[in-house]
């Protein structure tokens, strides 16, 4: 019988089979229609795929547009109503469960950033890390999270469509980013304000954005002296006017391993035997620990929206002045106390020369330490949260006092390692001294 087979078609003839035409793909269509509709399905396989194909579709309907090319950026997610506590899925809640949050952090390579992302990849998020630096700025993110669930991307502000790409998997968007000087390329106009409203305008074009975290400062306002500060007001206003929905959190001075305050006052003291104290350090303000922070950040996505549209003003439990603050650092350092009192006029003046220089010259000039400008200039008024905002409180977390394990980062300033200092052994006879090695 082999015979009687027609012989094959050459090779050449079947890659030369010209294209189906659309009359053609509607009649296979038909047909496949027409088997369906007969008998050769069972009736519960025929029910099973109606189903699917009802339960499918709205997922797949589109969410929002992302410019031209907007089908690129859309989720593919159906949008959450209220939190994004609602869309946990599994799991007891650890590193390897799926909470449902797949966050995208601006600013995640920074201070506040690592706290914000361990804190997220401990209960099982998915985290984009979006990153304009070198590839190695993101790489002690990685390790926070379960195999995965931390994302690099690379990333420029001022493109668009790489932001747009950075946010087209996720349904929360988190801003950090945040600078308080000024460099040749980034202004605090820019920096504060306009990226902000720029990632509000993409987020609610995305159209699977649940939720949408501004993080500012406290002391924000249109009035304050400090330029960061008044930018800080301006980014709060777009990003509601954009994205009436985002929670902006406002927290104080942060206090941490990595903060910019005690560490350089105490780099400071034990480089020159002094530390310069602004105005006489009679400011006060509220120095919050930067894992409280963090906490927070967290509880309001996990809550069922009550946090959605609001602010929160988030400052320590206790309030200090700018010598009470100095004091401690000078305590946990074990150095003795030394200080010399700048008016704000004279601080004024000396950090005055690299603000006029900075465009100006072909180069770019040191990072401002203590004699930052802006930052004499905000030390001028009190920034203490308000009477009748919302805080740690509303949120269900008790923030930590700085006294302690906040601050013990501190012990590595000591003169003669952790164990003791000058101070002590000043105090003590030279027998009781332990030798130094």
């Amino acid at each position: 019988h082999h015979s009687s087979r027609p012989p094959p078609l050459p090779l050449l003839l079947r890659l030369r089979r010209p294209p189906p035409t659309a009359a053609t793909m509607q009649a296979a269509a038909a047909a496949r229609r027409h088997l369906l509709d007969q008998h050769h399905l069972s009736p519960a396989s025929s029910a099973a795929i109606a189903a699917f194909r009802s339960a499918a579709q709205p997922a797949l309907a589109p969410q929002g547009s992302g410019g031209a090319d907007g089908a690129r950026y859309m989720s593919a997610r159906a949008p959450a109503v209220k939190g994004a506590g609602h869309l946990v899925r599994k799991g007891t809640g650890g590193r390897s469960s799926v909470s449902g949050i797949v966050a995208t952090v601006f600013g995640a390579t920074g201070f506040l950033g690592r706290y914000v992302v361990q804190q997220l990849a401990k209960m099982g998020s998915q985290v984009l890390v979006p990153f304009r630096g070198c590839e190695d700025s993101h790489r002690h993110l990685k390790l926070m999270g379960d195999l995965g669930q931390i994302v690099p991307m690379n990333y420029n502000p001022r493109d668009v469509n790489s932001i747009k790409t950075a946010v087209a998997k996720s349904n929360v968007v988190i801003n950090l980013i945040g600078r308080e000087y000024e460099t040749r390329n980034y202004g605090f106009e820019e920096v504060n304000h306009q990226m902000a409203e720029q990632l509000a305008m993409i987020s609610k074009e995305h159209g699977g954005i649940v939720r949408f975290i501004q993080v500012s400062a406290l002391g924000a306002s249109a009035s304050s002296p400090s330029r960061l500060l008044r930018a800080k007001a301006a980014g709060e206003e777009s990003v509601l006017k954009e994205f009436p929905e985002a929670t902006i959190m406002r927290p104080a001075t942060l206090i941490g391993t990595e903060d910019r305050i005690l560490n350089r006052w105490a780099m400071y003291a034990k480089n020159w035997g002094f530390l310069p104290l602004f105005g006489g350090g009679s400011t006060k303000f509220q120095p919050v620990y930067v894992v409280d922070v963090a906490a927070a950040i967290v509880n309001s996505l996990k809550d069922d929206g009550t946090s959605m549209g609001k602010t929160y003003e988030l400052g320590g439990p206790d309030i200090y002045t700018v010598h009470d603050l100095a004091e401690m650092m000078f305590e946990t350092i074990r150095e003795y106390p030394r200080y010399v009192n700048i008016p704000f006029p004279i601080a004024k003046a000396m950090a005055s020369p690299r603000e006029m220089l900075l465009n100006k010259v072909p180069f770019p000039l040191p990072t401002p330490s203590i004699f930052n400008l802006d930052h004499i200039k905000a030390l001028t008024v009190d920034n203490l949260v308000s009477e009748n905002a919302l805080s740690f409180a509303d949120l269900e977390i008790k923030p930590h006092k700085l006294k302690g394990y906040p601050t013990e980062f501190l012990v590595c300033y000591r003169k003669g390692g952790p164990s003791f200092g000058s101070t002590v052994s000043e105090k003590m006879g030279s027998a009781d001294v332990a030798p130094r090695f």
